[in-house]
């Protein structure tokens, strides 16, 4: 037999069958453990998702007012907006944007609400950035879901295509003050047949449920801990075990009687 296999035959010996019992249950636990509240953490996120979609439709004005900030409690906030749609030629295509699998454009416009103020409102989706289709004429009301501004962009081209919503190089190029934000129509009648856009779910930090995130993490430390211990304990069982055998082991070679001269 040679020493591998003996020392194998040694970490399956009786004495240690049970520390190998007591060692799997006790991994299968802290991995259950730790699954179970990643489980808890990721439902905690939907539910803080689903109450940030859940939140009522309110008019603009109670929640944001021309030049006021855009804060971290108007992302993804549905509201109710009346105004005016400004001319068909104000229109601007943003490219880049995907939905269904299919690449394509935003058709956005600014939506005059009051004085010089208006809030720019993407209307619909298109695969392609043609013509842009009339405005609807008059005083119209809609639901928009709010939007941060976008980051940094390349400017509007000559076909009047940008490939961010970033409001500070729009302003320059509508005669209008911008809401530093826009929204996105949930209503199909501004859509000019145009399929409605995708509003984006909104962001949740990563630290809500952190909780459970960190017990998630400690009950795999206690896991690692105590598959450790258990290679530890039985490790040292079996060098000792060895080291018994060969004390107890003859000589490999017999010594020689001295002949007396």
């Amino acid at each position: 037999m040679n020493a591998r296999s003996s020392t194998l035959r040694l970490w399956f010996r009786p004495s240690l069958l049970g520390l190998h019992v007591l060692a799997v249950v006790a991994l299968a636990a802290c991995l259950a453990g730790g699954l179970w509240q990643l489980g808890a953490y990721d439902a905690r996120q939907e539910h803080e998702r689903a109450d940030r979609q859940d939140v009522p439709t309110v008019p603009l004005a109670e929640v944001w007012s021309p030049g006021d900030p855009f804060d971290a409690t108007l992302n993804h906030r549905p509201v109710s907006v009346t105004g005016t749609f400004g001319p068909a030629s104000e229109q601007v295509w943003v490219s880049g944007r995907t939905q269904d699998g299919q690449d394509g454009f935003w058709l956005l416009a600014p939506l005059e609400l009051s004085g010089d103020d208006a809030l720019l409102v993407v209307r619909g989706f298109s695969p392609e950035a043609g013509e842009p289709p009339a405005v609807p004429a008059g005083e119209v009301e809609l639901d928009v879901v709010l939007e941060p501004g976008e980051g940094s962009s390349a400017g509007l081209d000559a076909d009047r295509v940008i490939d961010t919503v970033r409001v500070p190089t729009l302003v320059n190029e509508l005669p209008y003050q911008l809401f530093p934000g826009f929204g996105i129509s949930t209503t199909p009648a501004v859509a000019a047949g145009l399929p409605l856009a995708v509003t984006p779910d909104p962001d949740v930090s990563w630290t809500v449920g952190l909780r459970n995130l960190a017990y998630s993490l400690q009950w795999w430390v206690f896991g690692a801990f105590a598959a450790f211990m258990w290679w530890r304990i039985c490790r040292e069982q079996v060098e000792d075990i060895q080291a018994r055998e060969q004390e107890r082991a003859p000589s490999d070679a017999e010594p020689v009687a001295s002949l007396s001269p």
